[in-house]
């Protein structure tokens, strides 16, 4: 069923009152393909959860809501569970699915925002863990042909918050599945981020089981990061820039508290919210638009924010960090 001139403000993270000229709400595969069959001609705009975007007009486009339902074990060894979800499940609800069966993998990345489907395009990550790392394959229609084809890890090609649905292959294919190798045993336990270590500790846990590193995850989340159903976000706006070493020697002459992550021998990861911190924007505001007072990686829509707004806050972000730092941090969102 199409409608018109729909509002996407309930479809958007950020709350951002945009509108779309023609919208269709997506349930299952087969409509996808005969709605991509029947407006073969149309302009598209795929739309997933919605929390990993900023929208900064109206999208004069046929919006397909990907809401497809579903959640299937594939297969299940000794050692892993293959599960395999659709792109409309909510992505911390499955990820409670799969803790409460005992299946290891996914729970340093519970309460990020978003659905299933969009989580390959971001290569989405938390705390030590990234999608590539449980991925086993991903299903996709392809726009053109309306036929299904299978994407194996190596062939997502996947990069820090990148995928081939950012480049190559973007607006070429919609994400309709998603089948992870979780481990049914010996779990591979990630802690080694100190915060979820702290947290683990202040809970007077030793021996954390995947349950506990989840709701540890959950308790440091919901401390610093603000809830988008009370202020619009979309978690963190900035990718964390991944520098030379000798930028981050230059720093250190100024800032010898300066946090890093080693990436190799000659690249370190520096966090943007640190950054902004240090040019005075944590908890910076301008009319609705904002930055979080608790994590300056976090821009958010007061209430009555337009897109343009948010935008412009954070090219100014952009700028000052660099201006001081000589480090330019890119948008994790997508800009549309």
């Amino acid at each position: 069923m199409i409608t018109y001139n729909v509002s996407l403000k309930n479809f958007n993270t950020f709350g951002i009152d945009a509108k779309a000229k023609m919208f269709i709400e997506i349930v299952s595969i087969s409509q996808l393909q005969s709605v991509l069959k029947e407006f073969k001609n149309e302009k598209l705009f795929i739309l997933g959860g919605g929390s990993n975007m900023l929208l900064t007009q109206d999208i004069d486009a046929l919006v397909l809501y990907i809401n497809i339902k579903g959640i299937t074990t594939v297969s299940s060894t000794n050692q892993h569970t293959v599960i395999e979800a659709n792109a409309g499940e909510n992505w911390h609800e499955f990820v409670l699915f799969t803790i409460a069966q005992n299946l290891g993998g996914l729970e340093n990345l519970s309460l990020i925002p978003g659905n299933v489907g969009t989580t390959p395009v971001q290569n989405i990550g938390a705390y030590g863990v990234e999608i590539k790392d449980i991925l086993l394959y991903c299903k996709a229609v392809e726009v053109a042909t309306g036929e299904i084809v299978t994407f194996t890890n190596a062939q997502c090609a996947f990069e820090y918050r990148e995928s081939i649905f950012k480049k190559e292959l973007k607006n070429k294919y919609i994400i309709v599945s998603v089948a992870f190798q979780l481990t049914n045993n010996e779990h591979q336990i990630h802690t080694q981020y100190g915060v979820i270590e702290a947290q683990l500790q202040s809970m007077q846990i030793t021996n954390p089981t995947i349950k506990n590193v989840s709701d540890a995850v959950i308790a440091i989340r919901q401390s610093k990061l603000p809830d988008p159903k009370v202020i619009g976000n979309s978690g963190s706006f900035f990718k964390n820039p991944i520098v030379e070493k000798s930028i981050l020697t230059q720093i250190q002459t100024k800032y010898p508290e300066v946090p890093f992550y080693t990436v190799n021998e000659s690249l370190v990861k520096i966090p943007a919210g640190w950054l902004i911190e240090q040019t005075g924007y944590k908890g910076f505001k301008k009319g609705d638009a904002g930055v979080h007072n608790k994590q300056a990686l976090v821009l958010v829509n007061y209430g009555g924010a337009t897109g343009q707004e948010l935008l412009a806050l954070s090219q100014e972000i952009q700028q000052q960090v660099f201006n001081k730092f000589g480090v330019a941090i890119e948008a994790e969102v997508n800009i549309i």
